[in-house]
């Protein structure tokens, strides 16, 4: 079970604070776990985790293995929920630089469809160089801006090098079970196609194939990160504030309503950078609505301490913190010696650099709890597939939870739209001219 350590906070709030909230806490769990809050027809994600595989999941492990025989490369298109989740698991799990070195067999994942960057195109061209490769595109509707053109692109380029039936084979659909334009394309050229169901909305994705088979194709044990889920829906409904679910949704509305108004997610592991995306959408697409909701900012330590330290140590105090760490590696890396000791480390000689990070830690935390900015601990213990399950479902749980104490739908986004208008206009799409 995920501990959350909350001792950090005292200085802001006080028990009495934490204690006022609990009927809303717990009447929100009632609500997301029986449907009758706003939003309800969304909850599918709830029946996602399982312990024993789907026909689904079959097709998704073959696919993935298919891909993983016949291609040095897999590109994943998609955009926010389409592609946030898997790239966290598979960073958070095998590194920010788990390419090099890849090929056929355990091919190179590379992401693509999430920006208008032509330099990032060009970028992405030049790495498919002669490579054989696979596309996943994933979208609801298939006419999202930035997935679709580099869909379209991708497929081109398919078609070039393989002709078009063999490109065919190389194209996997995650989308709508029976209506957009890429279940329309998809059942038209005969691409194999996985279902994102119509109760699941993006960001609450990733225990489907959306997240699934990307991570199947890098190796990942998908079922185990299934299993973490299953784990993680029993242990979480508890109903008191022994559940950390409830202590993290309610330790942070009650900073909210004590004037924070940002919440900085936060860990030690240069491979979390993603996963901190992926909780940076959920959040904050389920969250800021009707003038509500905390501003969600990921930051990667040591390195952002060394930019943002000092705005965190003595900036506006309107922020507080949630730290997520995990048990050190297997293979530990020990500090040797230096006779002429010009770096002045020799005292840490015989130490492992996980105890210096550890340290850097705890150092941390005391300064910034000193320097008035609360800080939630979140241990989540082992790192393995199966954590990462369970962590997923976990942080859209406490979500869930989290909006509708904040009085909020947590499943829809009527905001995201206003610049797509904004932007159609601009580029002359029928429709869209006033």
């Amino acid at each position: 079970m995920i501990k959350v350590d909350i001792s950090n906070v005292w200085g802001e709030i006080a028990l009495p604070d934490l204690l006022a909230i609990e009927r809303e806490v717990s009447d929100a769990h009632i609500m997301l776990q029986e449907g009758t809050g706003a939003g309800s027809e969304f909850r599918d994600w709830l029946k996602l985790p399982v312990r024993e595989p789907t026909k689904e999941i079959s097709r998704i492990l073959k696919a993935a293995e298919t891909i993983r025989r016949d291609s040095e490369v897999c590109v994943v298109v998609g955009i926010g929920g389409s592609y946030l989740g898997p790239r966290a698991a598979i960073e958070l799990l095998q590194g920010p630089n788990r390419n090099i070195g890849r090929g056929k067999g355990d091919p190179q994942i590379f992401f693509a469809g999430n920006s208008l960057s032509t330099r990032h195109w060009n970028e992405l061209v030049r790495l498919l160089e002669g490579k054989d490769f696979s596309v996943i595109v994933i979208s609801k509707s298939g006419t999202t801006t930035e997935p679709a053109i580099a869909f379209r692109g991708l497929r081109w380029m398919l078609e070039r090098r393989y002709g078009t039936d063999e490109a065919n084979k190389r194209i996997y659909a995650v989308t709508d079970p029976c209506k957009g334009a890429l279940h329309q394309m998809a059942s038209g050229e005969g691409w194999e196609t996985f279902v994102i169901p119509a109760g699941v909305g993006g960001r609450f994705s990733v225990l489907t194939a959306v997240g699934l088979l990307p991570m199947a194709v890098a190796g990942i044990d998908i079922l185990q990160v299934l299993n973490g889920a299953a784990d993680a829906k029993e242990m979480y409904d508890l109903r008191s504030f022994e559940n950390p679910v409830w202590q993290y949704a309610a330790v942070r509305n009650v900073l909210l309503r004590s004037g924070k108004a940002i919440e900085l997610f936060e860990s030690f592991e240069p491979g979390f950078k993603m996963f901190g995306g992926w909780w940076q959408q959920l959040f904050g697409e389920s969250e800021g609505k009707k003038g509500k909701g905390l501003f969600p900012v990921s930051v990667e330590f040591t390195a952002d301490l060394h930019s943002l330290g000092q705005m965190i140590q003595q900036g506006q105090r309107n922020l507080f913190e949630t730290v997520v760490r995990f048990d050190p590696p297997e293979k530990q890396y020990t500090i040797g010696g230096d006779w002429k000791n010009l770096d002045g480390l020799n005292y840490l000689e015989g130490r492992t650099l996980d105890f210096v990070d550890e340290m850097a830690c705890q150092g941390t935390i005391a300064a910034h709890v000193d320097g008035g900015v609360p800080v939630i601990l979140m241990d989540c213990g082992v790192l393995d597939d199966r954590k990462v399950g369970e962590l997923f479902f976990f942080l859209q749980l406490s979500c869930g939870v989290s909006a509708y104490v904040l009085g909020v739908n947590p499943f829809n986004q009527p905001g995201v739209e206003a610049y797509k208008r904004n932007m159609f206009t601009l580029l002359g799409k029928q429709g869209y001219e006033n």
